[in-house]
């Protein structure tokens, strides 16, 4: 069986940076275990997976590890994909997911945005093991889908070197390092053992918890971020009620055809 393949920089304005995301199209659902298997073979932080469905499409990411329930960086890879190669014509694009309900993104000159929901987080006592795997004590922490990590600032959390074998034994998802940013409102880094993913370079969903976290400790709702990964990756993000407007650019490079067995 031949498949197309897309690998597009996504919160990138040139190639080589932002987050990497293969972008696969297909006519029907493959078997999860083949789809698993192909996220594994890219070996890229996401592979996104779409299906035509009615005037919009439904939409799946896996990592080299797992499927996932929201992941940013892929859906806006995919709605470059969509909006520059399939249906040029159209300025928007809505996707259906399993858990993450109708997700949007429009187009919005060289920027695509993506409207996402704003994740509730609570406040948790920082405990030893994960100042131990962080290697650095943060000021405070919070919980959500992912844990979130806050410190006082930007180069306390470039400086961070973790120990991932110690953050994959953590009970979270994924931990969120965030500060307010020395040229932008605030910046973060993602880390996610568990999942195959050591350190993200860019992380679309994180904003879902750090848009409100930053919204009501700046008092603005309009706000810049950048995720300070080795590859790095800026984001425009606005808290809207209950929901999160994130932008970023996207760039294709690399269009091609993969060769996988019918089953696996």
């Amino acid at each position: 069986m031949q498949l197309s393949l897309y690998q597009v920089d996504a919160f990138a304005d040139a190639v080589f940076g932002g987050n990497l995301a293969a972008v696969c199209p297909l006519e029907e659902w493959l078997p999860d275990p083949l789809m698993q298997a192909i996220a594994a073979e890219n070996n890229l932080p996401e592979t996104d997976f779409f299906v035509a469905q009615g005037d919009g499409y439904a939409l799946r990411w896996f990592t080299p590890a797992a499927e996932v329930d929201l992941c940013g960086h892929a859906t806006l890879a995919t709605a470059h994909v969509i909006l520059s190669r399939f249906d040029p014509g159209r300025d928007q694009v809505a996707f259906e997911t399993n858990v993450s309900g109708t997700l949007t993104v429009r187009r919005d000159g060289e920027l695509y945005v993506m409207d996402f929901p704003a994740w509730p987080y609570q406040p948790q006592q920082p405990g030893p093991d994960l100042a131990a795997a962080l290697g650095a004590e943060p000021a405070a922490l919070y919980a959500g889908p992912d844990w979130m990590a806050v410190f006082e600032t930007e180069s306390q959390v470039r400086a961070l070197a973790p120990d991932m074998v110690a953050l994959a034994r953590l009970d979270t998802r994924g931990v969120i390092a965030t500060a307010p940013g020395d040229a932008v409102d605030f910046v973060s880094r993602f880390f996610a053992p568990r999942y195959g993913i050591p350190e993200d370079p860019v992380t679309g969903s994180a904003h879902c918890m750090l848009t409100p976290y930053w919204a009501e400790r700046l008092g603005k709702t309009e706000l810049r971020a950048r995720q300070v990964s080795a590859r790095g990756g800026a984001l425009t993000c606005r808290l809207a009620g209950d929901r999160v407007e994130i932008a970023g650019r996207a760039v294709l490079y690399l269009e091609g055809t993969i060769h996988v067995p019918g089953h696996v």
